[in-house]
């Protein structure tokens, strides 16, 4: 088995077609598809199935497309690190669910480099696509949360994919909204007061769960409920609706502006027992990137400033 056997092969799954993968890697289709009967003969699956409308991937496939995805990205990460060629740009992705604070502290990071020299890149995206991401080094390193909802569902799909979790941060649960809804001013706010008003949630598409919410208390029954898929929509959301989404509380005013608060929350009785672990994910003995590291610098500087104004006595 080869590296060029692999491009292949992923260049296929992502064309989803011989013909139009052929276009894009450069090769004839003859050539190319002796070269995919030549690599599932050695590896004894059959990774395509072939139809008149062009080819799935068989199941044996998936699995297959998914190492090779990370073993490919693992050979570019380590060529791209040990190159000689000094003009090539160094490259740098993280992927993270939506946290104004990522997004923060990947400008403070990039910052700090000749934009020209590098290709940066930022996903905010589902929680799964997070996971799968740093899973296929598509991404180098994810944000993600867990709380004793989702913990043990997500280490157990951390642990599958030889993902470890590094924690950043633990944060108290928080109604986001805009600052002239008619709770913004309130100590505190809990479930009842906030029945009269549209909760809002990231769409997690078909693959989601509960597991998958950004979100606390996921489960429970809203009388309204609003999904978004982007943050900028969810913020409109809260002006024009006064929704709001249960998160971290964790804000950055750089990035989503100052028309909106956080307010406590917390439950029937007013205990502010549910909790948010925020961290990152990346590969297991997977040697990061100096990039990286000053990225997660930066998160923690970040953060730490950020409980030291907001909570001193944290």
């Amino acid at each position: 088995m080869t590296l060029q056997q692999l491009r292949y092969a992923i260049g296929i799954a992502k064309a989803g077609s011989f013909n139009k993968a052929a276009e894009s890697l450069f090769i004839s289709q003859p050539s190319l598809t002796t070269a995919i009967r030549e690599l599932e003969d050695e590896i004894g699956i059959t990774v395509f199935n072939r139809t008149s409308r062009g080819i799935t991937l068989t199941p044996e496939g998936e699995e297959f497309i998914a190492r090779a995805n990370e073993l490919y990205n693992h050979y570019e990460s380590v060529l791209e690190r040990y190159s000689k060629e000094e003009q090539k740009k160094k490259r740098f992705a993280v992927s993270t669910q939506h946290y104004s604070f990522a997004v923060k502290s990947f400008v403070n990071m990039a910052k700090k480099f000749n934009i020209d020299d590098y290709e940066f890149a930022i996903r905010e995206t589902k929680t799964k696509e997070v996971i799968d991401d740093v899973t296929s080094l598509r991404s180098e390193i994810g944000i993600i949360y867990l709380s004793d909802f989702n913990r043990k569902y997500i280490t157990y799909l951390l642990k599958e994919h030889d993902l470890v979790f590094q924690k950043l941060i633990d944060c108290k649960a928080y109604a986001y909204m805009w600052k002239n809804n008619p709770l913004a001013n309130k100590p505190y706010v809990n479930l009842e007061d906030l029945s009269d008003y549209p909760c809002l949630s990231f769409e997690q598409g078909e693959s989601g769960n509960y597991y998958f919410a950004e979100e606390i208390l996921s489960t429970n029954e809203y009388h309204k409920t609003i999904k978004a898929n982007d943050r900028a929509t969810m913020l409109n959301l809260m002006v024009g609706l006064n929704g709001y989404t249960l998160c971290s509380g964790i804000i950055s005013e750089e990035i989503n502006g100052s028309d909106y608060v956080a307010v406590p929350f917390k439950d029937a009785k007013g205990e502010d027992d549910r909790s948010m672990e925020i961290g990152y994910i990346t590969k297991k003995n997977f040697m990061l990137s100096t990039i990286c590291r000053i990225y997660i610098r930066e998160m923690e500087e970040y953060l730490k400033a950020y409980t030291a104004e907001h909570n001193p006595s944290a």
